[in-house]
């Protein structure tokens, strides 16, 4: 049996363009082959047998526990006599097939089934563990992007909009006042970054999808809340904000999530807090924000070159939005920031107030209506309704509100596609008020 099993992982292999749904079948492979077991007769192994179809074995995965679990603490409870049953050299992880080829595999499996493929035994934990798949999946190019969010205070869950699953995060373990701050999120490589205030002090919460858990991350040298921020790879900008004291600030700052570390870069042309920040072409936008002395929304832009390390201001990037100056009575500070998306290197923006998505033209430096938003997407000034970019896509999370919770939904649309025409992902009952977004790609 062995055999046969090897001839059908070598010819997997063989070329990286062969579809998708084969590398279905190698993930079981993985799971029986290490755990020394004999392919299922009956049951899951005849619905293995059937399910030809990507599609298909996807909708049966669900019904698996321990390939849809997000968790990993299922690798803290393995038994001695797993343990036990390690083989005595586990490096090559699957002895069969070695490690090199066993990787390989690997890759092309959901990130959703890591937790049950660590939970078979020290070396698959350690691996997962390791951030080594992630690291290399990324120089693959294969990239899986989450919708993480938060509609309860503390509580957070993750939505994968290609197996359309919902998972819940653990609980955030924090004192009341940051509980009840303002926060910011960002997610950079395989962390999600939760930014706010406790007692004396702003503070950073790491949550790791290596480890499934929460822990205090570093700092930053410039702590400040109400800033743009933006992550490319591993790698994230914070720019503005208000530091402690409520001084607007046009500082920056550069974090590295595998080092963990922070650090200074030069400052903006000017200062700004409320503005909103992507990467696109390579680069770090900031736009919009309220600036020092005038209390209404600056209409330039200012982009940051790494390789230069230079900021270079662009007027009238964006002008007065959601509504003409002087349409209406809310004040700039009222307005949630830019609602800003870059898909494909192409700079996307929400005007709720209008209902419409207007996207950036770069040679003209103006705004081109392109489509309207979801007819139930609905906010407070643009404030509990969140629109990322999730890979190739266009994402609106949000939904109409009512007395018992209200309903969120997830839509998407590919912008290349034409015109907007939204598709309804999911939706279930929750709190329709989105805090905090953030879509992690890796």
């Amino acid at each position: 049996m062995l055999e046969g099993l090897s001839l059908l992982v070598s010819r997997e292999l063989s070329s990286s363009c062969e579809h998708e749904s084969k590398w279905i079948y190698n993930k079981f492979y993985v799971i029986e082959l290490s755990s020394g077991k004999r392919r299922l007769e009956n049951g899951e192994g005849t619905f293995l047998r059937k399910s030809s179809k990507w599609s298909d074995a996807i909708e049966r995965e669900e019904t698996m526990q321990g390939l849809s679990d997000l968790s990993l603490s299922q690798a803290d409870q393995s038994d001695d006599q797993r343990q036990n049953g390690d083989h005595s050299n586990s490096s090559s992880l699957i002895h069969q097939i070695g490690r090199d080829i066993s990787i390989n595999c690997l890759l092309r499996c959901s990130r959703s089934d890591y937790g049950s493929i660590a939970s078979l035994n020290r070396s698959f934990r350690s691996l997962i563990q390791s951030g080594e798949l992630y690291r290399l999946r990324r120089q693959l190019g294969i990239i899986e992007h989450w919708v993480y969010f938060s509609c309860k205070l503390l509580e957070w869950e993750a939505f994968d909009p290609v197996h359309l699953r919902w998972m819940h995060l653990p609980r955030m373990t924090s004192n009341e006042c940051f509980m009840c701050s303002d926060k910011e999120s960002l997610a950079v490589g395989t962390e999600l970054l939760v930014l706010g205030k406790e007692i004396l002090s702003h503070v950073v919460y790491r949550y790791s999808i290596l480890t499934n858990s929460w822990s205090l991350g570093t700092a930053m040298n410039n702590p400040r809340c109400l800033f743009a921020s933006a992550s490319l790879g591993e790698i994230a900008i914070v720019a503005g904000g208000c530091d402690p004291k409520g001084n607007i600030l046009s500082s920056a700052e550069l974090y590295n999530s595998n080092t963990g570390t922070w650090v200074t870069l030069p400052r903006m042309n000017k200062c700004r807090k409320m503005c909103s920040g992507v990467f696109m072409d390579g680069k770090f936008y900031v736009i919009g924000g309220i600036g020092v002395g005038n209390p209404n929304e600056l209409t330039c832009g200012e982009m940051y070159d790494l390789e230069t390390r230079m900021w270079y201001e662009i007027p009238n990037m964006f002008p007065v939005h959601n509504g003409e100056a002087g349409a209406t009575d809310t004040p700039a500070t009222a307005k949630a920031p830019p609602l800003l998306a870059v898909v494909k290197n192409e700079l996307y923006a929400a005007y709720y107030a209008e209902q419409e998505v207007r996207k950036y033209d770069k040679e003209r430096n103006l705004w081109v209506t392109v489509g309207g938003l979801p007819e139930r997407a609905v906010s407070m000034n643009g404030w509990g309704l969140a629109f990322r970019a999730c890979g190739d896509r266009l994402i609106v999370l949000g939904g109409p509100r009512a007395l018992d919770g209200g309903i969120i939904e997830v839509n998407a649309w590919d912008p290349d596609q034409g015109p907007s025409h939204w598709s309804l992902l999911a939706s279930k009952h929750s709190g329709s008020f989105v805090y905090n977004c953030a879509v992690m790609g890796c």
